[in-house]
């Protein structure tokens, strides 16, 4: 069985035969596995199907990632102790390229890390203990542009679904706007302009003034000017006493 491999250096190196010429139909596959017999087991799983071929190997996450940027692949059957943030990993793989599918390999079922790796793109989540035929199967559907999910994965999705659908209004974060942030997201939303913004703010401004919409808070009354007293017999009114002044005059008063 041909194929290539990556070195542990995070270099590509040569497989131990010739790649066989990919025919119509061909399944392109690169094994990304810290198991060495998992990986060689794969292989010989896969020499017995006439439509798939392993046309790369990696052991590491940097590897894998050499590994798509090398290589011409349909899928990649990834196995998730590779990275310690799974989740982070299968959307950076799938970042590298936009045609091939992620297939990721669980030690054993995970609810969480299965609904987790579900949402963020992965195309297919096997348990390490799947048989053979089905690993085979679920490739093929993959390649056709499928999910694949074991039976008690997608139990797990439905529910997820479900308890996403029935969630109550109140669960959801509240967001509280004052009325003229409400105003301003209104009038953003519609398009408008700043200047016609601003024109709606003032007049929602001048609405909450007049009907005393904010507790607390009435009609502003303009100051009025000090009125000067009238003159008396032609004279100037005299100049109001400074506290000082009148202060100076009571003490002069009283000596």
């Amino acid at each position: 069985m041909g194929s290539t491999s990556v070195s542990t250096s995070g270099s590509v190196e040569p497989g131990d035969g010739i790649q066989p010429e990919d025919g119509k139909g061909t399944i392109r596959v690169i094994v990304a596995d810290t198991q060495a017999i998992f990986r060689v087991g794969l292989r010989k799983i896969f020499a017995l199907e006439d439509d798939i071929r392993v046309v790369g190997q990696a052991e590491s996450l940097d590897q894998t990632v050499a590994a798509i940027q090398k290589f011409s692949a349909d899928i990649v059957i990834f196995e998730a102790a590779l990275s310690p943030n799974p989740t982070d990993a299968v959307s950076d793989l799938l970042r590298q390229s936009t045609s091939c599918r992620l297939v990721v390999v669980l030690q054993e079922p995970d609810q969480e890390m299965t609904l987790d790796l579900f949402r963020r793109g992965a195309h297919g989540i096997v348990s390490r203990e799947i048989e053979p035929e089905l690993l085979v199967e679920c490739l093929r559907k993959v390649a056709q542009g499928e999910s694949w999910l074991e039976s008690r994965a997608v139990a797990w999705v439905l529910e997820a679904y479900r308890t996403q659908g029935v969630r109550p209004a109140g669960s959801r974060p509240k967001v509280s706007l004052t009325p003229k942030e409400s105003l301003i997201v209104s009038c953003v939303t519609q398009g408008m302009k700043n200047k016609e913004i601003a024109l709606r703010v003032l007049e929602l401004a001048l609405y909450c003034l007049s009907h005393r919409v904010v507790e607390g808070v009435g009609q502003a009354k303009p100051a009025q000017p000090a009125q000067p007293a009238p003159p008396t017999n032609g004279h100037a009114p005299a100049a109001p006493e400074t506290p000082n002044a009148a202060a100076a005059a009571a003490s002069g008063s009283r000596s």
